[in-house]
């Protein structure tokens, strides 16, 4: 799934091709969502919350979308032939294009259309964005500590105490802190905890910088991760296998690694 460093990057991207030109092209490709509000808009800003990103016109609307597990943002040049044929593929589920560019958004996880004073209604319950202007680690401490029978990996993963962290930053987060991903939140003195938080803001304020998802600074891709994507393989520090296992059950359900002698304890 696509993490808060990633959709920061795509909302630069978007932003430079849309920001402060009006629409050209509306298609909306999604349920009853409806494209008046925003047919002929200016677009003012392109926002990203955590993993949401949010397209803010001059009519007062906002467009909401989130990239979920499999979703990406395309740009492509205005009238080009690959724009048309991106527009022909049936996953696209948003086009938002002007005369010079055309943006794609595929196999996208959710779309709405609100109006603007009604964004908190989608990203209101979130924390503080890690990667946001309204980062304050003080904050997201304090919500992580409100889950004390929490395990840590799953604390971490909750967008409510801190927006945008997904599998990747929390394993590799809790990977250099030789934190195990099992343990309750309660175990944890406040002043690990604390530096469990200034961590996960230190590898992804350094991701954004590099351009691209590297907790190493490696930008090789075999060579990103200390042991995200790595089950089976030796773990970067005492050699030991890093072990794969499940973390949560049903809709939440997802693969977390880890060292199983580095995040011992």
């Amino acid at each position: 799934m696509p993490e808060g460093d990633t959709v920061r990057r795509a909302a630069d991207r978007l932003g430079q091709a849309l920001t402060g030109q009006r629409l050209t092209l509306v298609d909306i490709r999604w349920g009853t969502v409806g494209e008046d509000p925003i047919r002929d808009a200016l677009v003012e800003e392109i926002v990203p919350r955590g993993k949401h990103l949010l397209h803010r016109f001059d009519t007062g609307w906002t467009l909401h979308t989130h990239l979920r597990m499999e979703g990406s943002w395309r740009i492509e040049g205005g009238g080009s032939p690959a724009a048309a044929r991106a527009l022909r593929r049936r996953d696209l589920r948003v086009a938002l294009g002007t005369a010079a560019w055309t943006t794609l958004g595929l196999r996208l996880g959710e779309v709405d259309l609100v109006r603007r004073h009604d964004e908190h209604r989608l990203v209101g319950h979130l924390g503080p964005d890690v990667l946001g202007a309204d980062w304050d680690a003080a904050t997201a401490l304090a919500r992580l500590s409100g889950a004390p029978g929490t395990t840590l990996a799953a604390a971490l993963l909750d967008q409510r105490n801190l927006a945008g962290v997904g599998t990747f930053w929390a394993s590799e987060a809790l990977f250099l802190q030789r934190l195990d991903p099992w343990r309750p939140v309660a175990e944890l003195r406040e002043e690990d905890l604390a530096a469990l938080v200034e961590r996960v803001h230190t590898l992804m304020v350094r991701s954004h910088a590099l351009g691209m998802q590297s907790s190493t600074g490696h930008r090789r891709a075999d060579r990103r991760a200390f042991v995200h994507g790595r089950a089976r393989q030796p773990c970067r520090r005492c050699g030991t296998t890093i072990r794969v296992g499940d973390l949560g059950v049903g809709a939440h359900e997802r693969v977390f690694f880890s060292c199983p002698v580095c995040q011992s304890g």
